[in-house]
């Protein structure tokens, strides 16, 4: 199973993040119960998602 996880999870609250992976506190609580298209849906999002939090920084 993919994962986007580099194994340096800090959540950001001001960006509401991890800022490794980019995903939410939900999506991290809940990869192992999605599907293959639900987390490749997320992969997607995440460099984007990383890139707007650095920028706003």
């Amino acid at each position: 199973m993919e994962t986007p996880c580099i194994k340096i999870c800090t959540y950001e609250p001001s960006i509401r993040m991890c800022s490794g992976c980019g995903r939410t506190l939900e999506e991290v609580r809940n990869w192992f119960a999605m599907t293959d298209e639900q987390r490749r849906a997320v992969m997607v999002e995440l460099p984007e998602r990383l890139r707007r939090a650095t920028s706003a920084s």
